[in-house]
């Protein structure tokens, strides 16, 4: 599609120094082409990728102006017995701008893969080389392609591949089936997938996988034979394999895989459920206002381009609260409360399928194009659901989070960690994944709607969204197009919005504007009168909601007497709370006042689910009691830390090497 290269490179203005290119054209870009069209394809089949200086990616080895790649099938089985995954992947390439001739090779990230061969198409071997290992990237690895534009690898990953979390029947709700799920955000996959793994370098893909016969696999796209087809046997006995097409070019990261004992209920006309037999219809329960989220989600910023939006529920151990993977989010069963009051998790992840899937941070250290967006977005749906007080008590929240998160940072608001563009160079991509990529990255987008209206400023966004639909987005991108397209020379507006100070410098603007829910004043009253003595009973927890539950206990003193606590938990019933937010909050509570008779759900807690935003801090608040805390967080992880996946084994790692 050469019309589409030129008139994207003229409407972001590149110099032909600054390189974008098609996976349909290569030819360089071109300053001053002929005027874009409004909106972007709705799916164009090949991505482009940015090759200006800011989308370098510091996490990938990948060469993208030499060559990239462009589809990416997998054919692998599941080997449960020494936890891998084997088989082949097929790897369509094309050059870059900057190729000469060839390309002569390509470069690919590897984590721990087991590389067996590589070929052309007709079964020609090729050239290869693993370079040096780094503990964090991984390896490259380099192919020479002799002329190839499409190569196979036949390879194994490793048994601790950190993508991967192979689950004992023991671990799961079954007990009866094991269980595998990938988590490949943010540089993970590649130690499972060989290919570029940068969120700048989107790709389509396709994938058989082959699976015990009692088993299911589902995966982030078009699941093309739901029943699975004929396989040969294993060594471990009778199979069966399930194909999965995504025609649209996705980031590598969200390639995703889950395999159990799975089952599946129907929602609505396109979403539907996947969970184990036993947590299926409490999952199908908790989760009934999904089609009404995806169409207040279109109302806002345009159709879903996803085809369908299913979940599923995952085994206690998955990391996150939710993973937009596209076509099949994954979740955490801690979402589910019995009453709904979680659900703000999923219009999270359905927002993803604009703000991060749809278009995507270039590289990490954008990531907050992802999370402020989302979180923004987020925010607007349950307020379009369940009413503005709910959704402006859960800004507030955020906005205290995003306080304390600053605050405990190294050097407080002067800290460099506090900007919403971040140099990760030499560091972990997930150190950036913190409460300002999503709070202020959101409380930045809410003093743009604030400053020019929320009708333009919606207009703005659903353009956006049109404009860069399936393509990456680097952050003076992103600031190169608000200037054009909302601002739009507008000097006055300009010096009020502050944008490069809200992005580049640490801390936040004085026109930053802290949400301020009426319902909040009533709680503060509220803990005020407990702390002076009146009965628990007396308040009115029982009728609150989260939001208000979760803000009372958070803001009750730090020292309370054992007495008024353990009222207030027998009152209410805290420490055996479905609802985990408030059961967080209320153990947060209890190790500040070294409350003993919380031990037991605490430990409860920590080896019953393996949810990052709930064991980091955990653990941080028991090892910050010392002698007390301390020998808990150790006999706790002892039991729990073989059933964490990596992401939250490695985060508690250094949180007690770091403690006394």
């Amino acid at each position: 599609m050469p019309h589409l290269f030129l008139s994207r490179a003229a409407r972001l203005g590149l110099a032909a120094a600054a390189l974008l290119f098609s996976a349909c054209d290569s030819r360089e870009a071109q300053q001053n082409g002929q005027q874009p069209a409004e909106a972007a394809p709705e799916a164009p089949q090949k991505a482009m990728v940015l090759l200006t200086a800011d989308a370098k990616d510091v996490h990938s080895y990948a060469k993208p102006e030499i060559a990239r790649v462009t589809h990416v099938a997998l054919n692998l089985g599941t080997n449960f017995r020494d936890k891998r995954m084997e088989g082949y992947a097929t790897l369509d390439i094309e050059k870059g701008p900057q190729a000469k001739g060839g390309p002569d090779e390509i470069v690919l990230d590897s984590k721990g893969l087991e590389i067996e061969t590589v070929t052309n198409m007709e079964g020609k071997p090729l050239q290869w080389q693993m370079g040096k290992a780094d503990e964090m990237l991984g390896s490259p690895l380099t192919v020479k392609l002799d002329g190839a534009r499409k190569i196979r690898i036949e390879y194994k990953s490793a048994p601790d591949a950190a993508a991967l979390q192979w689950l004992t029947p023991e671990q799961t709700a079954g007990r009866k089936r094991p269980f595998l799920f990938s988590q490949g955000q943010a540089i993970l996959n590649r130690s499972w997938i060989p290919t570029q793994d940068s969120p700048g370098i989107r790709q389509t893909w396709e994938a058989r996988i082959v699976v015990p016969q009692d088993l299911r696999a589902v995966m982030s796209a078009e699941n093309l034979t739901p029943q699975g087809e004929a396989a040969p046997a294993g060594p471990t006995g009778a199979n069966k394999a399930y194909r999965f097409r995504m025609d649209k070019p996705v980031a590598s990261y969200l390639i995703a895989l889950a395999v159990g004992d799975i089952a599946f209920q129907e929602l609505g006309p396109r979403s539907g459920v996947y969970a184990e037999p036993s947590m299926v219809k409490a999952a199908a329960n908790e989760l009934v206002d999904t089609e009404k989220m995806i169409t207040a989600a279109e109302k806002l910023y345009g159709p879903y381009r996803w085809d369908r939006y299913d979940m599923i529920l995952l085994p206690p151990a998955f990391p996150f609260g939710g993973m937009e993977n596209p076509r099949l989010t994954f979740l955490t069963p801690t979402m589910i409360a019995g009453d709904r009051s979680l659900v703000s998790l999923i219009a999270h992840e359905l927002a993803h399928s604009w703000s991060g899937n749809l278009v995507t941070n270039a590289t990490w250290s954008d990531f907050w194009l992802n999370e402020g967006f989302t979180s923004y977005f987020e925010n607007r749906i349950m307020e379009e659901l369940y009413g503005r007080e709910r959704a402006v008590m859960e800004q507030a929240l955020a906005w205290e989070d995003l306080q304390k998160e600053i605050k405990g940072m190294e050097g407080g608001m002067l800290s460099p960690a506090t900007q919403l563009h971040i140099d990760l160079q030499g560091k972990d991509p997930d150190e950036g994944l913190t409460a300002i990529a999503y709070d202020k990255g959101a409380a930045f987008l809410r003093m743009l709607e604030q400053a020019v209206g929320r009708p333009r400023f919606d207009a703005y966004l659903r353009s956006y969204f049109d404009r860069y639909a399936f393509q990456p987005m680097t952050t003076k991108l992103f600031l190169e197009d608000l200037r054009k397209n909302l601002i739009k020379g507008d000097q006055a507006l300009e010096q009020k919005l502050k944008l490069d100070e809200w992005i580049y410098k640490p801390g936040m603007p004085d026109n930053a504007v802290a949400p301020e829910a009426p319902e909040f004043a009533r709680v503060a009253q509220a803990s005020q009168r407990f702390v002076q003595g009146a009965a628990p009973e007396s308040l009115a927890f029982a009728n609150w909601g989260t939001a208000e539950r979760v803000r009372f206990l958070n803001g009750l003193p730090r020292q309370l007497p054992a007495e008024r606590l353990a009222a207030l938990d027998r009152t209410y019933n805290l420490s055996n709370t479905r609802n985990s937010e408030v059961l967080f909050a209320w153990l947060r509570l209890a190790i500040a006042n070294r409350y003993d008779p919380a031990v037991p759900a605490i430990e409860r807690f920590l080896t019953s689910m393996g949810r990052r935003k709930f064991v980091a801090p955990l653990y941080e608040d028991l090892v910050k009691q010392g002698a007390w805390g301390r020998p808990i967080a150790d006999r706790v992880y002892a039991k729990a830390g073989p059933t964490y996946h990596s992401v939250t084994g490695g985060t508690v790692d250094k949180i007690l090497k770091g403690g006394t």
